[in-house]
């Protein structure tokens, strides 16, 4: 882990890492989207912390519990591993305000991500966000950060929304990162 006040890469799950199978639950529908796990690999050996924060109103739905979001996160672990890559820390919201009424750690809200600044010593200011749909990348600007929507999953029907919030669009994960980091050597 980099020293404190150091900035992070604060990534979507669903359609962004993995294919998004909607309310996924199943360890064997996990299926890594092209190129993620190098991504991921690259910004680990950078010295950048990852950190996964994911909406799972499946949860709040009652359509699966929380044991099935963490094998979830597990198979995703091992299929980084394979590849080796890892996440750093994730954090994730059960809650919908349909189901369980408002709550500040959904997507947009920014409760999650202060968490994982306050627990990994990170500098908000000096992180990306990057997903595929407005909520994940509204937090950039919310907390002085960079946010990149990625074409994969939902982004392609986001791209106006994202203009019009200034996030620059990227092709997919890898391409995020190659923002980030720059082209690899």
């Amino acid at each position: 882990m980099p020293e404190s006040g150091h900035g992070a890469v604060f990534l979507d799950r669903d359609g962004t890492i993995i294919t998004d199978a909607g309310y996924l639950h199943r360890p064997e529908a996990v299926h890594l989207l092209p190129g993620a796990a190098r991504a991921i690999q690259r910004l680990n050996r950078a010295r950048w912390p990852v950190v996964t924060v994911t909406n799972q109103s499946g949860i709040a739905r009652g359509l699966y519990a929380e044991s099935d979001y963490r094998l979830v996160e597990r198979r995703l672990a091992e299929l980084l591993a394979a590849e080796q890559a890892r996440i750093d820390a994730a954090f994730f919201c059960p809650h919908h305000p349909q189901f369980t009424g408002p709550c500040e750690c959904r997507k947009p809200g920014t409760k999650l991500f202060r968490e994982a600044a306050a627990q990994l010593g990170l500098d908000l200011t000096r992180s990306w966000f990057v997903g595929d749909r407005p909520g994940d990348v509204v937090p950039a600007h919310t907390l002085g950060g960079r946010g990149l929507l990625v074409l994969t999953g939902e982004g392609a029907a986001h791209q106006i929304q994202a203009a019009a919030l200034g996030v620059s669009v990227v092709t997919d994960l890898a391409a995020a990162v190659e923002t980030i980091l720059g082209p690899v050597a």
